[in-house]
């Protein structure tokens, strides 16, 4: 017997209330799975995105920032 089966054949054991409960569960845990997949293409678009721009010039200074807010 799967694991599915398993999880199935024990769920129908319960009133239909728990089993309502188990649905909300894994419409939770599906929830949570999407938001960990996004958030991991997330960063990997940024690293993707960032790669390389460690050796592009400094278009500018601490001092050209300084001089234009610090009015």
């Amino acid at each position: 017997m799967t694991l599915a089966e398993k999880i199935i054949q024990k769920m129908q054991s319960l009133p239909e209330d728990k089993q309502a409960e188990v649905l909300d569960f894994v419409d939770f845990l599906e929830r949570k799975l999407a938001a960990e997949e996004n958030r991991a293409w997330s960063e990997f678009s940024l690293t993707s995105a960032m790669r390389g721009m460690e050796d592009e010039e400094d278009l500018y200074s601490l001092d050209d920032l300084k001089e234009i807010f610090h009015d």
